[in-house]
């Protein structure tokens, strides 16, 4: 992917990510995260890091980035009950993908 179009893809995921309530980030292939939102940012999570070597090994179980990149179809699980997190490819891309999380909130009566 050219400089001019990583840029691109870049503006577009925080035009559509910064507000959202969990943690989202645009990852290439490598597992380098090219964007964060600002949730994500807040919580250490920022452009340029690796994201295969963040946090616990654990957390990394059941990554479906490469299936949902494979496929070009959104894959998402619950890795505990108060946790959902997803895997979208990025339209006309193969080398990107959204990975969000979030938790969920308490059920309202």
């Amino acid at each position: 992917m050219d400089k001019d179009r990583e840029e691109q893809i870049i503006a577009e995921f925080h035009s559509m990510w910064d507000e959202f309530p969990g943690v989202a980030r645009l990852i290439h292939k490598s597992h380098r995260v090219l964007a964060a939102n600002q949730k994500a940012v807040s919580q250490g999570l920022e452009a340029g890091q690796i994201c295969a070597k963040m946090g616990a090994p654990e957390s990394h179980k059941g990554c479906m980035m490469a299936e949902a990149m494979k496929l070009k179809e959104g894959k998402m699980d619950r890795p505990s009950e108060q946790k959902v997190r997803g895997w979208l490819p990025v339209k006309d891309e193969d080398e990107v993908v959204v990975h969000f999380s979030m938790v969920l909130p308490e059920q309202m009566d």
